[in-house]
Formats: structure tokens, sequence, C-alpha cells
């Protein structure tokens, strides 16, 4: 395997390893892991996929995520495959789709969140920027919960230009923007193909993406307090659109 990139943490393992959509390297264990339920798991999918693991010194895990966090597992595997927004859209043209596109958000586990959310929600993919944001990393795999192999995760040089393939395809946009005067629950998420834009907390969504929406929509608040973290606001508004779709 030429390239390969490290996920750590029993529950980011379990769900490479269900998935069946990375090829495994090996697996390293932790020799002073106390035997438990999800450990044997590993052991398990990993002999019924042919995966090479090993039992190594706590020490050996911790050279490579020196965090401490790899809850006495890590796997190195193929990286995460992204696709093209072309592709993409080919992939679920006819039917209602959705996908969240993240605008210069920089915090490897708030976007590890908001996909895990994502997949918690039926979205269909996510809209990562190549530059001026996180693309997958360890932190995200691990944050995510394994919920990177379960979304189309497609990267893209211009957001710009993502937004204006889907608004070519009839898609809607999207934005959340506290100053926006509609509240998020009026919109009706039921009967249209959105991409939902989220932008970091510091900066906002950026003008241009703003100028290319459809809908800007807000969190309505009841104190005067800074905006909520990206990746709860986009679990409220995603789990409205669930609730919509549920209740209609």
């Amino acid at each position: 395997m030429e390239e390969q990139t490290i996920i750590f943490g029993k529950n980011s393992v379990i769900e490479a390893l269900e998935s069946g959509t990375r090829e495994f390297n090996k697996i390293l264990i932790s020799s002073n892991s106390r035997a438990d339920v999800k450990i044997e798991q590993i052991k398990n999918l990993a002999q019924k996929r042919g995966v090479v693991f090993q039992f190594v010194a706590k020490e050996k895990l911790n050279s490579i995520e020196p965090e401490g966090r790899h809850q006495g597992v890590i796997a190195l595997i193929s990286p995460v495959k992204y696709i093209e927004i072309d592709d993409f859209i080919e992939k679920h043209r006819g039917k209602l789709a959705s996908v969240v596109i993240l605008d210069g958000v920089e915090d490897s586990h708030n976007v590890g969140a908001i996909i895990r959310s994502c997949v918690c929600a039926g979205v269909d993919g996510i809209i990562l920027p190549s530059r001026r944001g996180v693309l997958i990393n360890s932190t995200v795999e691990k944050t995510s919960a394994g919920a990177t192999n379960h979304i189309d995760i497609i990267k893209t040089n211009s957001l710009v230009n993502a937004i204006q393939r889907l608004k070519e395809e009839n898609w809607w946009v999207i934005a959340s923007d506290h100053h926006a005067e509609q509240n998020y629950y009026e919109i009706d998420y039921t009967d249209m193909s959105f991409a939902l834009i989220m932008g970091a907390e510091h900066a906002g969504i950026s003008k241009s993406l703003l100028k290319l929406s459809d809908f800007k929509v807000k969190i309505p608040m009841l104190t005067n307090f800074n905006s909520l973290n990206v990746s709860n606001a986009s679990a409220i508004i995603l789990f409205e659109s669930v609730r919509q779709k549920m209740t209609k």
C-alpha cells in the first residue's frame, strides 16, 4: 500500500472494518488492553476480512498517536476516497438528496462531529474545500466514530464552482447565517434537493457563497451569547429536516 493513514479508537476501527470501503494494512492492539467485547469484535472482524492484527506495547501506540486517544487500538488503512462533484450529482440524479458544505471550518473535531450528524440524519454527502479548511484526517475519523465510511465526501478547489454546479441541477442552497431574518424551521426541506452551507464561528460564510444562497436561515436564541458551535448548529438544522420528513 503506497499511501496509508491511521485511524484509532475502537468504534472507528470497527466501523471501518464493517463498512468494507477501506483497505487495511494491519491493526495494532495494545498488549496491555483488557479483553473486552469491542476488542474481541475487532479481532473477529479482522480474521473474517483477512486483515493482519498484532499485539504491541502500549508505548508503540503512544508513539503513533501521542495524545493517547487510541483506546488501545490503531489501524493503518487506505486514505478516504474523495469523489468529484459531477460524480456526486450524477449518482443522486432523479431523487431528492442533500449535502452539507463546510466553508472555512478548521477544527477537525467539528468536522468529524458534523460528518457523524450528517450520516445519522441521512445526508448524502459533504463538500470540503481543498484549502482553507480541514480535510479528512485521523482526528476527523475518530470524532466521526467511523461515519466517514458511510457518506460521499467531495473535495473541491472552489466551493463557488461546486455550488454553481448544484444550482445548475436544480438544487436549492441554504446558508446558515445568524444575521438572517428567516428561522431554520420555516424552510420546507422535504420537497427539494438541498445544500446546507455552514461557516466557521469566527468568520461565518463568505460573501461570495451567501450571494449564491437561495435561503438564509438562523437558529433563534434567547440570549445574546456567542453563536452556537458549528457542529451543534449543523445538527439542529439537519434534524429539523429529519423531523419534517418523518412527520410529512
